[in-house]
């Protein structure tokens, strides 16, 4: 399989920086409470004093959404939406160990963090511009069509795993009790973001590891080696 982002979204967004990270041996019996809270320490750090709208990497999504045509206070990327959550509840809900396990990594660098199931993937996964006929799945069941333009990530039978970019994950792809393997994606526009996806690619390599029976293999992506090949 391959993962990649199309020509037209490095041509419009240069300075994005990628990441992706594919792993199996993934189950749901996992105990991610003390990584968990490692992160919490960090977000909460973070936010000491401060919204999560102040963060340069918050700012950053903010200014792309922008740039797409999307009020940043309506549309947010799935980063902020965490923050945002968890500055005002102190925690987030338990949904399964992996995604737990993500999105407390994505509260400490601020940064979106996306958790695909494979088996729900239809061949090659590419980050694009919607023709508009994809079909997207939420998570109540109900089919939607992006808007043509719209930033998704599309297989190729056409379905879109995810809407206005880092905003919506589709219901059809989500980890679940019977996901074994996983592609993870990470997606930063903030200067300083190539240490950060990095560091963050490292730091989930790390976890999964240490939690699961896995050798996760990954990337860091750019313009000129645009591809993630994984088996």
């Amino acid at each position: 399989m391959r993962f990649q982002h199309s020509p037209l979204i490095w041509r419009d967004y240069p300075e994005l920086v990628p990441c992706a990270l594919a792993a199996d041996g993934i189950s749901p019996d996992a105990t991610v409470e003390v990584e968990v809270e490692k992160y919490y320490a960090i977000a909460r750090s973070r936010l000491d004093g401060r919204a999560e709208s102040e963060l340069p990497e918050i700012q950053a999504w903010r200014r792309t959404f922008g740039r797409m045509g999307m009020k940043p206070t309506q549309y947010r990327c799935a980063a902020e939406s965490l923050l945002r959550r968890f500055r005002k509840e102190g925690s987030l809900p338990g949904l399964h160990p992996l995604v737990d396990l993500c999105n407390a990594v994505s509260l400490a660098y601020a940064i979106p963090v996306a958790v695909f199931d494979l088996a729900a993937i239809d061949g090659d996964l590419e980050v694009r511009y919607a023709a508009g006929d994809e079909d997207y799945l939420t998570f109540s069941g109900e089919h939607e069509h992006p808007d043509q333009g719209e930033v998704i990530f599309a297989d190729q039978a056409g379905r879109a795993h995810a809407r206005r970019w880092t905003n919506r994950q589709s219901g059809r792809s989500a980890v679940s009790d019977s996901t074994a393997s996983v592609l993870i994606v990470a997606e930063a526009l903030h200067p300083g973001a190539e240490a950060d996806v990095a560091s963050l690619m490292a730091a989930v390599c790390d976890e999964l590891t240490a939690i699961w029976p896995t050798k996760p293999t990954s990337a860091v992506l750019t313009a000129a080696a645009p591809r993630f090949e994984f088996s």
